[in-house]
């Protein structure tokens, strides 16, 4: 829709749960329904049906739950939760619609990966990374490969990701 969806966050050391909507057009700012859990450093994907999923997160301690956003009905549903708790990871759609979950943190960095079905609600193992990483990035290629670069730590290396 052209819209921006802002989800949680950190502010006078608590997590929100708080979601709002930027317009473009009109420059204005719209709450919508908040989600079930509080997160930050967490992720939030554009699915091909126009949900948004949104996985892991930090609070007391890393997160593997995951919920989905509708916007038509403005709800949110708790879906499958990953196999791995994480924040400081990276998500991307695949050209499948699928979702590929690479790295984070847990109590330490994460070499490990997954990927969710939507259709099937489901999570699955994938190959790890050849190096642990967090605040990475994550870049979908053409060949349908991911470009994995960097991490806090520091780590200067990239790797091309042919899950």
């Amino acid at each position: 829709s052209g819209k921006v969806l802002v989800t949680g966050g950190y502010t006078n050391s608590n997590s929100l749960s708080s979601c709002e909507v930027y317009d473009p057009p009109s420059n204005t700012w719209t709450p919508v329904a908040s989600m079930t859990s509080a997160r930050y450093y967490h992720t939030a994907t554009l699915l091909s049906s126009g949900k948004v999923l949104v996985t892991g997160s930090h609070s007391s301690n890393s997160l593997s739950s995951c919920e989905v956003y509708d916007p038509p009905s403005n709800t949110w549903s708790p879906v499958a939760s990953m196999s791995s708790a994480r924040r400081h990871h990276t998500a991307t759609l695949l050209s499948s619609g699928k979702v590929l979950v690479a790295g984070g943190h847990s109590s330490n960095s994460l070499s490990s990966c997954e990927v969710y079905d939507p259709p099937s609600n489901r999570w699955t193992p994938v190959a790890s990374m050849s190096s642990a990483r967090r605040d990475h990035t994550a870049t979908l290629l053409s060949s349908g490969k991911l470009l994995v670069t960097g991490s806090s730590g520091p780590l200067s290396s990239c790797e091309v990701y042919d899950w």
